[in-house]
């Protein structure tokens, strides 16, 4: 249990490789906040992880959105006392050639992938240098 008693928050922990992080973490005894944009897909990884006996919560919502980030890392303080880990994993991609991609993809590409890595490390960034 290499993580044990460590907080954890995991974003697009809801499938894919997140989700892989997120049980893995359990498994090595982290409490795991996981982030989705699917409430179902987040609430079957914390379900899963406390059937193992471990802990979670969820919360739902892109991390391209400033609440949305401090809300999870407000969500591991209140419920897990404290912050120690965060896994940028949230990421999307729109299947289009550069040339074919509208700048609407283009700024949610840019939203998700950039501006939400920036978000999230920010907020827990302010928690983690306590």
């Amino acid at each position: 249990m290499r993580l044990k008693d460590k907080v954890a928050i995991v974003t697009g922990a809801g499938k894919g490789i997140g989700e892989g992080i997120a049980l893995r973490f359990a498994e090595e005894g982290a409490k795991v906040v996981v982030n989705d944009v699917s409430e179902p897909d987040a609430k079957r990884v914390v379900e899963a992880i406390q059937s193992q006996g471990g802990q979670a919560v969820a919360v739902m919502g892109s991390v391209s959105s400033r609440e949305v980030a401090q809300r999870m890392v407000d969500t591991a303080v209140k419920e897990f006392g404290t912050l120690d880990i965060l896994v940028n994993n949230a990421g999307i991609i729109r299947d289009a050639m550069l040339h074919k991609m509208t700048d609407e993809q283009w700024d949610q590409v840019i939203d998700v992938n950039l501006k939400g890595t920036y978000l999230c490390l920010q907020c827990a960034a302010r928690v983690m240098r306590e």
